[in-house]
């Protein structure tokens, strides 16, 4: 069943039968992040155990009255406010409307505290005790939620990029770092006015002989802080000390200098743009084109050809 992929074990109650309705799941994501659009067309109630992750369930029509462990329910409505489970305690769907649609989001442990920790440049202690209820009206919480309703609809599209593994992997990171931004935790005041500590020059020059090493590899922020020993922010504000620039913008430029000088050797009887262009890692040509006219006031054919 679909829903396994959310919870598991699990046990679904119809509440009020009808003589014909249809369920529609709408699942996708990987072992991080998953996200889908459910809708069961009559009223259920839903018991799980411990799901072990993280999960925000957002009604897109329609409410539902959830709890978890001990808590008392509470109710989420379509346009004002989303449930947020943690990843210990067992939770309930008390009532899910017929007419209701939701939008989950599960992400994994390991996933949102690794981010955290990154965020901080400090080991932190999960699980992280996110709020039980987010704003989806307005403020970060509404921005999110536009985010994650964007990504799902993308997820559902057999050619889009969240299956892409540079862009899918920014995306997710973007998900989870909006999560941590948008809800209400005890990590969230020192988030918002915390400056790192910036990374050694020698650092930095790792990262940049990383990205010369591997000018196509489908770098993210988090594997460049990785390979510092630093947090992300941490990251961007050294290299903004010490190259004059943020390291995503550093590594487009690398690639583009690589490109040229390629495509400035290359017999165009035996090699294409597009070729090239993906060799150094650039997945979307018409953006890849825009940026190398604004450096080089030539298009990459023109050089080809030259």
């Amino acid at each position: 069943m679909v829903l396994r992929k959310y919870f598991y074990p699990l046990d679904v109650e119809v509440l009020k039968p009808a003589p014909s309705w249809t369920a529609n799941f709408e699942v996708g994501g990987d072992e991080g992040v998953v996200l889908g659009v459910l809708d069961f067309g009559v009223d259920v109630r839903i018991s799980a155990g411990e799901t072990g992750s993280y999960h925000v369930n957002v009604p897109l029509t329609g409410a539902v009255t959830w709890h978890q462990g001990k808590d008392e329910p509470r109710r989420s409505v379509a346009g004002r406010t989303a449930g947020v489970n943690l990843p210990v305690g067992d939770a309930y769907l008390d009532s899910w409307d017929g007419d209701a649609r939701l939008l989950a989001v599960k992400i994994g442990r390991a996933e949102l505290e690794n981010q955290l920790e990154r965020m901080l440049d400090r080991p932190v202690r999960g699980p992280i005790n996110l709020g039980p209820v987010l704003d989806i009206a307005d403020g970060p919480g509404a921005s999110w939620c536009r985010l994650v309703r964007m990504i799902a609809a993308d997820t559902g599209n057999p050619e889009g990029l969240t299956g892409h593994p540079v862009i899918g992997a920014r995306m997710r990171e973007s998900l989870v770092t909006g999560l941590l931004l948008a809800t209400e935790h005890r990590y969230r005041g020192p988030l918002e006015r915390r400056s790192p500590a910036l990374a050694a020059p020698g650092a930095i020059r790792r990262v940049v002989e990383a990205m010369r090493a591997q000018p196509g590899r489908p770098f993210t922020v988090a594997d460049l802080a990785l390979i510092a020993g630093v947090g992300a922010r941490a990251l961007q504000q050294s290299f903004a000390r010490y190259v004059g620039m943020p390291p995503m913008t550093y590594l487009r430029q690398l690639r583009l200098g690589l490109v040229h000088e390629s495509l400035r050797l290359a017999d165009p009887a035996t090699t294409t743009v597009a070729q090239e262009a993906y060799r150094f890692g650039f997945t979307h040509l018409g953006r890849f084109a825009v940026a190398y006219r604004q450096r080089y006031n030539v298009s990459p054919s023109e050089t080809l050809r030259r």
